[in-house]
């Protein structure tokens, strides 16, 4: 019971009433029973094979889910004859553990090269808030890496006293943490999520006598664990399946660096969100520039980090044990960026683009990059004045190949979200497979308009739990919540769409009972998007949830789908009863 204040004195109560089973729940019941009253285990397994497209289950999957319903609900004894009632069926159905949207274990091939999977990346790893003025710390990397993240980035610089080595955003008020401290760290919990290789990309503005000091630190902190190549020159990068519990170390050998020009970004428009959540994902793309876009300008191709970097020359042979170390060999862009995209024969390596440079670079260079990523690493960082720590749209990166997205962990809203549901594929564990269309030679970007490859049916059935993860006036002071859910596409811009359920009023536990069919050319890259929010006439809508997930994982049938807050943590109870068909 919820008790709302009105006006002066009187206040109005309101009882929270469990909804009944949707109708297209007590159709599958009454089918799958046979009329009776009770579901046996045969009677679920047959649900299970013909409704929630589960072939390969068996009856003893059935068995167990049974036991496991009867025990929460009536903590029903072992041995006696099970079978489930309407609400016990209702209650599997809606239940987020038994009944998740996406299989929770690793099921794509991880025998293939490194360079053959999106890759669960981060920018600035260290950073606790925005660019410019936010404390570096181990925190936000713990944090990464328990969320599945394999690539960690660390800024290198001499200390105050030059005589060690200290990770912060260089030039800025960012407070510095030890390196040491981050590599412990790194050490302890990078395993925490997954057991595939974690990547640790260094920029380094190092003298080459701390060079070494860094060498021996890595080599220290994680000894056996740490993957060093066999030779100075990779022909093909190793396969996740034989990097499980391995680091690797990515950065610019140490010649390539002190050959980096100084470069500041041109850019000074405004980088805030107006939107708390973020945009749109249609509304993120970097705005053309009326200036010169010849690829081979520098400040669109070197990293933000390397063109504050100066140091004197001196011979990198002074590093080799520093060298030695480097399992991706990153590589500046000198000249036009079609000769950098070339792939050679003998070499594997790593470039980077600023995301303005990525989107440049796939007008006129679209089939290049996919080519390139075949078998070459492509890592896209934000551009230089997200100070508040916002991300960009993945999409197009992903659409072109490129393995690491690298994005601000802590720029919470959408483009977050989008990124948090890709990889929730696989498993979580970081690593995505890339779709085969990817890895043809002959893959062109730059292809004509694509037809419609399947289409996804969506059945928003209901919602649930919000009473018991926010407080009663969380939402509207003087009544219960008016909640509807907007539902739709992020992928390729052929397949991005947002549609929105009716309003329903006054109600903890809406049910709407609506369906939406969306046409997908290229389903493998596409995410549904899922976000409830509070209607309210005299103010912005309030946030009540969301999640993002890879259309290409969706299970069949009636699912329990659970929501996240906004900064992507799964809340308790809240959860939608949806349906997904591909028709």
């Amino acid at each position: 019971m919820g008790t709302y204040r009105m006006c002066g004195c009187f206040t109005r109560k309101f009882k929270i009433i469990e909804a009944a089973p949707p109708p297209d729940v007590i159709a599958a019941f009454e089918k799958y029973a046979e009329g009776g009253p009770q579901m046996t285990a045969e009677q679920l397994h047959r649900f299970l094979v013909d409704v929630q497209g589960q072939g390969g289950a068996k009856v003893s999957d059935a068995e167990e889910i049974l036991l496991q319903v009867l025990q929460k609900r009536h903590h029903m004894a072992k041995f006696r004859k099970h079978a489930l009632t309407l609400d016990d069926f209702h209650h599997y159905l809606f239940s987020a553990d038994l009944n998740p949207p996406i299989d929770n274990k690793v099921h794509h091939d991880m025998t293939a090269p490194l360079s053959h999977y999106f890759i669960y990346t981060g920018h600035n790893s260290y950073l606790t808030g925005n660019q410019l003025s936010s404390d570096c710390s181990d925190v936000p990397i713990i944090k990464a890496l328990k969320r599945g993240v394999r690539v960690v980035e660390l800024d290198l610089w001499p200390n105050s006293t030059k005589n060690d080595v200290d990770v912060l955003h260089g030039r800025t008020l960012t407070a510095p943490v030890e390196l040491i401290k981050c590599l412990k760290s790194i050490k302890e919990h990078a395993f925490s999520a997954s057991e595939y290789p974690v990547v640790i990309t260094l920029e380094d503005h190092l003298t080459p006598k701390l060079q070494a000091k860094v060498a021996q630190m890595v080599t220290q902190t994680f000894g056996k664990m740490l993957f060093r190549p066999e030779s100075e020159c990779l022909k093909e990068f190793p396969a996740p399946e034989d990097l499980k519990y391995k680091i690797l170390i990515s950065t610019k050998p140490p010649k390539e660096y002190l050959e980096a020009q100084t470069n500041k970004d041109k850019e000074k428009e405004k980088d805030s969100d107006d939107d708390v959540w973020g945009k749109e994902p249609t509304e993120l793309t970097a705005e053309q520039e009326d200036e010169k876009t010849d690829s081979d300008a520098s400040d669109n191709n070197q990293d933000d980090e390397d063109s504050d970097a100066f140091e004197p020359e001196v011979d990198s042979s002074r590093a080799p044990g520093y060298k030695s170390l480097i399992a991706i060999p990153g590589g500046k862009i000198t000249g036009r960026l079609k000769e950098a995209l070339k792939v050679e024969p003998d070499k594997v390596r790593r470039l980077s683009l600023s995301e303005q440079a990525l989107e440049k670079a796939t007008v006129s260079y679209g089939t290049d990059l996919v080519r390139f990523t075949q078998k070459n690493f492509l890592r896209i960082y934000p551009k230089g004045t997200r100070f508040n720590s916002s991300n960009y749209k993945p999409q197009i990166g992903w659409m072109h190949g490129a393995q690491m997205i690298a994005f601000n962990m802590q720029g919470y809203g959408r483009s977050l979200w989008l990124m948090q549901g890709m990889f929730r594929a696989n498993g979580g564990c970081g690593y995505v497979k890339k779709p085969d269309f990817l890895m043809n030679v002959d893959a062109n970007s730059e292809r004509a308009k694509l037809p419609v490859k399947k289409r996804l049916r969506v059945k928003v059935y209901m919602g649930d739990g919000w009473h018991l993860d926010f407080k009663h006036t969380h939402f509207d002071t003087y009544s219960p919540p008016d909640f509807y859910t907007k539902v739709g596409i992020a992928g390729v811009p052929d397949d991005e769409i947002m549609k929105k359920t009716k309003i329903k009023e006054d109600n903890w536990t809406p049910v709407w009972d609506e369906e939406f069919t969306f046409p997908l050319t290229v389903p493998e890259l596409a995410l549904l998007r899922v976000e409830v929010h509070e209607y309210d006439m005299s103010e912005k809508d309030d946030f009540a949830g969301q999640t993002c997930l890879p259309v290409s994982e969706l299970k069949q049938g009636i699912q329990a789908v659970p929501l996240f807050d906004r900064k992507g943590e799964k809340l308790n109870s809240t959860r939608l009863l949806m349906r997904f068909d591909f028709v």
